[in-house]
């Protein structure tokens, strides 16, 4: 009977089967400049959903926010699309819970006028340009971290360059990624830990398309993010 149980056991493990709970991911799609149903409600909810690592809830409705945060574990935030007030204070009391948050390339711009608060405090600053679309190297720059396990030092990639920009009020940020503007020294982050005092939260700024979305580094960042800022 143990023999068994060990044979069935080492057969799952070699299938990459799982037994960690499987997370439960609300991604918050929608908006203008992006395909989000192709790269947020297709790509990365494949991506995330591969070998029962995450069940993934996909909506464009951002009214919805607050009443889908209930039951879920991470909010994948990558919309540019209004949020209104109960959906704002449901995300900044899911943060406050110690739950994790993934702010995706959409949702790192300032979007939000009215809505200070959050570039403040869960972006730590944010992004009002970009390079033109065209491909460049990122960089890891911390490989010790989880989020970043797995993961080329080096890879290329065809994207927006956003120039992020670190809010001196906000909580702050340590860096895991960056590119560096060819024949500069101008250096931007690009995935990033925000140090919030009660959630974690991991943004990336790449994923403007299938340059991105398509990338195995790429993939295997989110889907580290997503098991850090889980505690899995």
């Amino acid at each position: 009977m143990k023999i068994r149980f060990y044979c069935i056991l080492l057969a799952c493990i070699c299938c990459g089967y799982s037994y960690g709970k499987s997370i439960r991911v609300l991604i918050v799609g929608g908006g203008t400049s992006h395909n989000f149903d192709k790269w947020y409600r297709g790509a990365d909810a494949a991506t995330l959903s591969r070998d029962g690592l995450c069940t993934v809830t996909y909506t464009n409705n951002t009214d919805s926010i607050a009443d889908y945060l209930v039951t879920m574990d991470v909010l994948y935030l990558a919309t540019n699309q209004p949020i209104k007030t109960r959906g704002r204070q449901a995300i900044f009391n899911f943060a406050a819970d110690g739950k994790g948050l993934i702010l995706g390339h959409p949702a790192l711009w300032y979007n939000w006028d009215d809505w200070p608060k959050y570039n403040q405090q869960l972006v730590s600053g944010g992004a009002r340009s970009h390079d033109k679309y065209g491909s460049f190297e990122e960089e890891i720059v911390n490989t010790n971290h989880p989020v970043t396990k797995g993961v080329d030092v080096k890879f290329m990639v065809k994207d927006e360059r956003y120039h992020y920009s670190a809010d001196v009020f906000g909580p702050g940020i340590a860096v895991l990624a960056n590119n560096q503007v060819a024949g500069s020294d101008i250096v931007f982050p690009s995935v990033f830990v925000v140090k919030n005092e009660t959630s974690r939260i991991v943004c990336i700024a790449l994923g403007h398309d299938e340059g991105s979305h398509d990338l195995v580094p790429y993939q295997t960042l989110l889907r580290n993010a997503v098991k850090w800022v889980a505690h899995q």
